[in-house]
């Protein structure tokens, strides 16, 4: 992706710091426009047939900028073991046979539209994680509808927070006052549904699949997902 869209992936503290407060701003602004109130979290109204129906419709506008994101064959569905994947830790994953998205339906609902569309990546054939969740937000973002757009942004901010405690533990918590209330209460959302399907396995299967992917070409294994901030930055720089 970083060849094609001619962009560099690295980027220095103070860069993710700047685009972490840019995109907090952005966040805030759609959260706002939803609720209408900074204390109240975001609940969508969709059902998850009508998320998948918005998903191709999000590919379809994204396609408009990046034509080589073409989604020709929709084929996505909730999986039969989205239990299992929750006390895995998965959100979803590629049918190998089918080529089918298969989407962990327990999600947290405003999660459900950027991890969507994270799968349909991996159906029109970018492996990388880190590309897959870069496709994902990008898709969400460029979307016409304003719950995708939160999710992708409110994905997008949760991820550079991640890298900042990555570079220095604690650096992350001066731009959480930044956030609107009712975000924090979507991120709480998340964790508790983390701690709901938390499990002594979990290590296990996410050691598994860390290892499952470097053996697959990608060396950075499971700390690929967060590498897609890398992408987001230099994007923003090139527009810039």
């Amino acid at each position: 992706m970083y060849e094609k869209l001619e962009i560099d992936k690295e980027y220095s503290t103070e860069e993710l710091e700047a685009f972490t407060i840019k995109l907090i701003e952005k966040t805030n602004a759609i959260h706002k426009q939803i609720t209408q109130n900074d204390s109240i979290k975001v609940v969508v109204p969709y059902s998850t047939e009508e998320i998948f129906n918005l998903s191709v419709k999000s590919y379809t506008s994204v396609q408009k900028e990046f034509p080589f994101l073409l989604y020709e064959k929709p084929s996505i569905k909730p999986s039969l073991i989205s239990v299992p994947l929750s006390y895995m830790g998965f959100g979803g994953y590629l049918n190998p046979f089918t080529n089918e998205a298969q989407v962990n339906d327990r999600l947290p609902k405003y999660n459900f539209p950027t991890t969507t569309l994270h799968e349909m990546a991996h159906q029109i054939g970018y492996a990388s994680e880190s590309e897959a969740n870069f496709i994902g937000f990008l898709a969400s973002i460029k979307s016409d509808d304003i719950y995708f757009q939160y999710s992708g942004y409110s994905f997008a901010v949760k991820h550079c927070l991640r890298n900042l405690e990555r570079i220095e533990e604690g650096s992350s918590e001066k731009f959480l006052p930044l956030i609107n209330s009712g975000i924090i209460k979507n991120f709480e959302e998340s964790k508790q549904f983390h701690e709901e399907y938390k499990t002594f396995l979990e290590p296990i299967f996410k050691t598994f699949y860390d290892n499952f992917l470097k053996l697959n070409k990608q060396k950075d294994g499971l700390e690929g997902y967060s590498k897609f901030v890398g992408l987001m930055i230099g994007m923003e720089k090139n527009k810039n």
